[in-house]
């Protein structure tokens, strides 16, 4: 009897490892109003130098970091996200100024997430018609590898990595802001 109980114990861990034969993609989406124009705003996120002074779980940048980036450029970046730390390389997969900008990462080869950032002119009624303000959208989303994974995603991952993201637009609307 025990060994039946130790062989399905066994076989229920053993699952939490395997490869999930469906697709779990978890979708962050954070958005803020910006007192700027879309061009400022677009150009100031996909300029990969500036990732650290606005998003918390930027530590540094390395590579193509002093300009707008172009479909096919990479950059590689040193995070920490929920208290992981890593090296993401990111890959500009779509540039349609000042519209769209995402980007794909990889950590050790494996496909690590996408990031989607959306601009849109915004009414702001207390600007004057001569200023401009944007809506800024980022989306985050990632997929969970392991049954392990969509257990740790549910309970601990996924609500910090959405306070880190909500954080990260509110820096960047800041930050922007006070450069007016």
């Amino acid at each position: 009897m025990l060994f039946r109980v130790l062989v399905v114990v066994a076989i229920g861990i053993a699952l939490l490892f395997v490869p999930l034969p469906w697709t779990d993609t978890t979708r962050i989406h954070n958005e803020a109003v910006i007192s700027r124009p879309p061009a400022a705003v677009f150009d100031y996120v996909s300029t990969p130098g500036n990732w650290p002074s606005w998003h918390p779980s930027s530590l540094g940048v390395a590579g193509a970091t002093d300009h707008s980036l172009q479909p096919g450029e990479r950059v590689t970046e040193t995070f920490v996200v929920a208290g992981r730390s890593g090296v993401v390389v990111w890959t500009v997969t779509k540039s349609d100024p000042p519209r769209t900008w995402m980007i794909e990462g990889e950590i050790e080869g494996r496909k690590a997430g996408t990031v989607t950032y959306t601009l849109t002119p915004a009414l702001t009624p207390s600007l004057t018609p001569a200023e401009e303000s944007t809506r800024f959208e980022r989306d985050f989303s990632y997929q969970s590898p392991t049954l392990l994974f969509v257990l740790m995603n549910r309970l601990v991952l996924r609500p910090r990595i959405e306070a880190e993201s909500a954080e990260a637009v509110r820096r960047l609307k800041a930050r922007l802001e006070a450069a007016r």
